[in-house]
């Protein structure tokens, strides 16, 4: 099973080591996508989990019994390839190479799976060959 999703933590437990026992106790590959934590020290994080699926649930139940919210990764970029004018500004920005530019045919090509939704290719795409969806 393998799942993208945002775990919400608040300010009393960000600092815990919540990826390690995922690794450690419940046997989960933990890929972080995404992460940040604000001025008030509540956290967000995407990350991509897989694993068994008895583990994966025994890992989510854990993390819910320590106060941590889920919710699904339920936004996608889309990459909208006939307004795309292949100026390459989104490839230089993507941080996981969703992204990309074919040599040396000089296209921009997506791959969706890669993606985080960070958004920062919709502000460079000069375009707006990107969208988000819900």
């Amino acid at each position: 099973m393998k799942q993208k999703i945002v775990l919400h933590f608040p300010s009393m437990v960000t600092e815990q080591p919540f990826t390690y026992y995922l690794i450690k106790e419940y046997n989960l590959m933990v890929n972080i996508l995404k992460a940040n934590i604000n001025p008030r020290k509540e956290g967000r994080m995407v990350v991509e989990v897989s694993g068994d699926s008895k583990n994966y649930q025994d890992g989510m139940e854990y993390l819910q019994s320590r106060g941590v919210k889920i919710s699904p990764l339920e936004q996608e970029i889309v990459w909208l390839e006939d307004r795309c004018t292949q100026c390459g500004a989104c490839v230089i920005i993507c941080p996981v190479g969703a992204l990309a530019m074919d040599r040396p045919e000089m296209k921009v090509t997506f791959t969706g799976e890669k993606c985080i939704v960070c958004e920062h290719c919709l502000k460079s795409c000069p375009a707006r060959a990107m969208e988000v969806r819900y």
